[in-house]
């Protein structure tokens, strides 16, 4: 009985159509890349000190600048850094005071023996933008609720990675795939008029669900068209999409600093690939293994059609390739852990997915708390991104999987142990070995996804794809709280950890 890829070789392995597909399918990546890396735009967290509505009544009769009002109400370390959430507990409405003595001073003329309280008017922000952090004052106490963003929408992609990938095994990959794109750009859209943060949270786990389910179904639907051989071309093709849109994000963020704005502008994409309801086709793969095996054909010689060939006389006999009806496999979960090889390596692929998304995330995220122009570093941290693919596509077939997936971690956890030594006065050191490590790390994550749709049979592809990556969203989970809690304490501390981890 012929084999799929033995009727890809009769029609064409890779011709026009199949590049035209895996160009559709594609394109979902940049929408991914933005739920993804999104965050370090719409929740970002500017410079920010108390208010004190009475002393700003004062500033406007006194004449003070920003920074005088801001030197009377807001104690100093002893580096000079203002605090970000305290301030001086001074009655301003006292007559003791006036524009020439605005503080109760000491003896000594000094602020340190002034009482401290506890913003209870809320912040002022040092960037006139808006942020979901700025919207709804996640700082200071309430600091951890901003951590949840991030953490929701890998919960999403959780669950979206289980369910949409068992939904996409049962009833096809592009049904799925036109239900999460759909439920993706509902749920954005529900998420710019959230009137609360606990609204804002459920939209970003829905958000979650279906850009997970729309990023594996396009993904595992464009491998399966082509025959093994040009498997790692296509995912190449991919990531080089989702990097696209990491590199393009920051100019769209730039361009439109409102984070609503900017959501929708992120958003409206999504409505548009709902035309993949004509111009995609599904899985002829799929099709066969659920014994649609005339519409595989169909598919098949319209395949032929337009990359210039016939599809041979030995295939229109439909009993060639159909199965027995009886036989029909439905899969299961638990048949990535059946045997003891396929438990093996799906427990390989769940720590390496984990590892990778902890350290990848982390990197992304820390971008918006070291400072310095975060719309350019993330970019050229986007553009890093661009030779790990043609490393992978050089190294993957000439010398395996393995030895590339082990020197991409060594060097990545290696970079970020020494960039969290090196000095900070270094500062163009210190930004080579984190290229270096992002580089790394990309590279890594890179072959993961490879590795994870050829080492599962069809009918378990897109499941054993979606449970082993499910791994990367519980680290995805926990990587803004090991970010921003771990930052506290020391700012290089997280890459210390990074560096362990792989």
């Amino acid at each position: 009985m012929p084999t799929f890829d033995e009727l890809l070789v009769d029609v064409g392995e890779f011709g026009p159509y199949q590049k035209r597909v895996c160009l559709l399918g594609c394109i979902p990546g940049i929408l991914f890349a933005f739920s993804f890396v999104g965050i370090v735009f719409l929740g970002n967290t500017p410079d920010h000190w108390c208010r004190s509505p009475e002393a700003e009544e004062i500033q406007q009769q006194c004449g003070w600048t920003q920074e005088e009002l801001r030197a009377f109400t807001i104690p100093q370390s002893s580096q000079g850094a203002y605090s970000q959430c305290e301030r001086f507990d001074v009655d301003w409405n006292s007559t003791e005071l006036n524009c020439s003595r605005p503080l109760p001073l000491s003896s000594t003329n000094s602020t340190e023996r002034l009482p401290l309280t506890a913003c209870d008017s809320g912040w002022q922000f040092e960037e006139s933008r808006s942020t979901i952090v700025t919207e709804f004052d996640l700082v200071c106490e309430d600091a951890w609720k901003a951590d949840l963003n991030q953490a929701f929408l890998n919960a999403g992609f959780l669950l979206g990675a289980v369910v949409i990938g068992y939904g996409a095994d049962r009833f096809g990959r592009k049904l799925c795939f036109l239900i999460s794109i759909f439920g993706l750009g509902i749920s954005s859209v529900g998420l710019i008029f959230s009137p609360n943060y606990s609204l804002i949270l459920f939209f970003r786990f829905v958000q979650g669900i279906f850009g997970k389910g729309a990023w594996m179904s396009s993904y595992v639907l464009v491998t399966e068209i082509v025959t093994s051989q040009h498997r790692r071309l296509v995912g190449i093709v991919c990531q080089l999409f989702f990097t696209f849109g990491v590199i393009i994000l920051p100019g769209i963020a730039y361009l439109i600093p409102p984070w609503k704005m900017l959501q929708l502008a992120i958003t409206i994409p999504s409505f548009l690939l709902l035309t993949y309801y004509w111009l995609m086709p599904e899985s002829p793969r799929w099709l066969l293994t659920v014994n649609r095996t005339k519409e595989a054909l169909r598919i098949a010689e319209n395949m032929a059609k337009q990359n210039g060939t016939q599809l041979p006389e030995k295939y229109s006999t439909v009993e060639l390739l159909e199965t027995v009806p009886e036989k029909t496999y439905i899969p299961s979960p638990l048949d990535v852990f059946r045997t003891p090889q396929m438990r093996k390596f799906t427990l390989i692929l769940m720590y390496a997915w984990f590892t990778s998304s902890v350290v990848y995330q982390g990197l992304v995220m820390r971008l918006g708390i070291i400072g310095g122009n975060l719309y350019l570093e993330f970019f050229i941290s986007g553009i890093v991104e661009l030779p790990s693919a043609l490393i992978f596509y050089l190294t993957v077939d000439r010398v395996g999987r393995r030895i590339p997936f082990l020197l991409a971690n060594i060097v990545g956890g290696l970079s970020c142990l020494i960039t969290a030594f090196i000095p900070d006065d270094i500062t163009w050191l210190k930004t080579i070995i984190a290229v270096i490590g992002r580089l790394g790390i990309t590279l890594g994550f890179e072959i993961v996804y490879l590795v994870s749709t050829e080492l599962y049979p069809t009918p378990l592809r897109n499941l054993g794809v979606s449970i082993s990556s499910s791994l990367s969203d519980v680290g995805g989970i926990v990587a803004p709280f090991l970010l921003f809690r771990l930052a506290n304490i020391w700012i290089e501390l997280p890459m210390v950890l990074y560096g362990e981890y792989l």
